[in-house]
């Protein structure tokens, strides 16, 4: 059950709550429950991604939660969304709505719908709209996302979802997507590529099945579009010059392929099929850089730190507190006088023993993401930040009763993968820093000043135990390092030839269909991906037009909506499949051979 306070903003009343399962209940339209669903810290200091349910009664707040939680759990598949989790707090925001779904879904000819976002297909129910375009009232979508204490715009990025099973989205200031359709969890991301990454479509089409023409304009301001070649970007070092030739995150290598903005010709873009051309692929690394820079960006590299007002003596400890990412660890470097004497969280002035006198401290915090190649975007605030101190020998630190105890850590409601980074930061003594004691499995082990990084361990499958002590505190995590396993179920093969220990092959005289189940120790959304040929790894979500039915191969494919999927192509083909479970943790991959006649 959940437990909450009700509190009023305005005029609406809101029950913010604690626990991420409530009962549905009859409400008015206006009255919104505020559900935190995901929390790493303070609101004022992370990213806040606020999700807006439309078009859900309060009987349909189930299904919101269960579309909100498929469309979570892709969305930390997905890097940087994935390494840089620990950045953000997710809240939901429930609004029952008087009427069941949204307006003109699926045709203009559907019925117009009062909810309390006004949400519409057909870019809002307009005649010479794009049917898949899903817009809201912006005005209403700001007044629910207030209702979050502690977000402001500054901070937060609003999503909504809609109570519809069309394919459908937006990304403008905010984005929206559909919340059931087969597809919709990828819509989100892909939305949000525009919303927070500023990335632009790599759509070579604006009305689905109408070639876009060629870009006849001047060079384009998108940092993934460009009318240049592959030489003239490295002689020039622009746009992304600094990724060509690596295999691209999408499939494919880094390069300069044609289409995009809309246009079928005369523009190129740097991957084949990115996600901000073909849903279902990651982020190439262009977009992934410019996600990764706008997300740091919403929080604060630096947390807190010892004030830096007024000069301090040489008899105590100056500390330092970081984000810490999921995916990898962030790097503290000190100077006195220029010169390097430490690194980690505390610098215990006392041992350096310095010269009578003054000197200037500095504590330099870098967040060293392979994700990140432009040196602006890692000397920038987002990635890169200094604190600089003046320490005065002739200064006496007053004693300070501080008691020794944890102030955050990663969140302990909830397993971490195999393979996270987990932190803990401290009180601050003034004069000693507490030491941070980690057990693994009861066995004492070394990590670094507040964190530790699993994956040196190695860690045998199953469930393991990390504690950190300081002193006689205690916190705790259970560490999930069970691959997820997903099993594939073929439609019947003309004929088959499966082996221990060897890839099983099948050959199929025409079209056959492929279904991936996904399965976890633990209760959550399994996601399931397969490449073929060694191509970009893809979601797979079902069909499109039903995410209970299987995949379709066949050699040309099939056209939905304009678009080509499943296309195959005749003759002998490696297809891999894999599983990522809702710790991160990403199975060992599996591959089967499918030939076509």
């Amino acid at each position: 059950m959940w437990t909450g306070r009700k509190i009023v903003i305005g005029t609406a009343a809101v029950t913010v709550l604690s626990l991420p399962s409530a009962p549905a209940r009859a409400a008015e339209p206006a009255d919104a429950t505020v559900v935190p669903v995901q929390i790493t810290g303070d609101p004022a200091k992370r990213f806040n991604l606020v999700v807006l349910g439309d078009g859900y009664t309060a009987a349909d707040m189930p299904k919101f939660r269960a579309h909100l939680a498929k469309h979570l759990n892709d969305l930390w598949t997905i890097e940087p969304f994935k390494s840089y989790r620990s950045y953000i707090n997710v809240y939901a925001v429930e609004i029952p709505s008087g009427e069941s779904g949204v307006s003109c879904d699926p045709a203009l000819s559907s019925p117009r719908r009062t909810t309390p976002l006004k949400m519409a297909f057909w870019s809002g129910c307009r005649e010479d709209g794009i049917q898949r375009l899903l817009v809201m009232d912006s005005t209403a979508a700001k007044t629910y996302a207030d209702l979050v204490p502690g977000t402001t715009a500054g901070n937060r990025q609003l999503l909504a979802l809609a109570n519809s099973d069309t394919y459908g989205g937006a990304g403008g200031t905010y984005a929206t997507a559909s919340g059931g359709n087969a597809m919709s969890a990828l819509i989100a991301p892909h939305e949000l590529g525009h919303s927070l990454g500023g990335l632009d479509d790599e759509y070579d089409y604006y009305q689905r099945g109408v070639p876009g023409g060629t870009y006849t304009g001047p060079e384009p301001g998108s940092i993934h579009h460009t009318l240049l070649t592959e030489q003239e970007m490295k002689a020039q070092k622009t746009k992304w010059w600094r990724w060509l030739g690596e295999r691209s995150e999408a499939g494919g290598t880094i390069g300069r392929y044609e289409g995009g903005l809309y246009f079928s010709k005369g523009v190129w873009r740097p991957s084949q099929h990115s996600m901000m051309k073909t849903l279902g692929y990651y982020y190439d690394q262009v977009a992934r850089e410019r996600m990764t820079q706008r997300i740091s960006a919403k929080v604060n590299l630096v947390q807190a730190n010892t004030p830096t007002d007024a000069p301090v003596g040489d008899d105590r400890v100056l500390w330092i507190e970081t984000m810490h990412p999921t995916g990898h660890q962030v790097s503290v470097t000190w100077t006195v006088d220029g010169k390097t004497v430490g690194r980690g969280a505390n610098l215990d002035l006392s041992r350096l023993h310095l010269k009578k006198g003054t000197h200037t401290v500095k504590a330099t915090v870098t967040d060293p993401t392979g994700f990140v190649r432009d040196p602006a975007i890692r000397s920038s605030a987002a990635l890169t930040q200094v604190r600089t101190w003046t320490v005065d020998t002739s200064l006496t630190t007053p004693p300070a009763n501080v008691p020794t105890d944890f102030t955050s850590s990663t969140p302990t409601d909830k397993p971490v993968g195999g393979e996270s980074v987990v932190y803990v930061e401290t009180t601050h003594p003034v004069q000693n820093a507490p030491k941070v004691r980690w057990e693994l499995d009861g066995r004492r082990v070394t990590g670094g000043d507040r964190d530790i990084d699993l994956r040196r361990f190695h860690l045998a499958k199953g469930t393991h135990t990390l504690a950190a002590e300081v002193g006689s505190k205690s916190r705790s995590w259970a560490i999930d390092a069970q691959d997820p396993t997903v099993t594939y179920e073929l439609s019947k093969a003309g004929s088959s030839r499966v082996r221990p220990g060897h890839t099983p092959e099948y050959v199929f005289d025409g079209p056959f269909t492929m279904r991936l189940t996904g399965a976890d120790d633990r209760p959550g959304v399994v996601v399931s991906e397969f490449r073929v040929d060694g191509d970009g790894w893809f979601n797979y979500f079902g069909w499109p037009t039903d995410s209970s039915a299987p995949w379709l191969f066949t050699e040309n494919g099939t056209v939905i909506d304009s678009l080509t999927y499943g296309k195959l192509g005749k003759g002998r083909h490696t297809i891999e499949y894999r599983a990522i479970d809702p710790a991160g943790n990403v199975g060992k991959p599996a591959r089967f051979i499918a030939t076509l006649r």
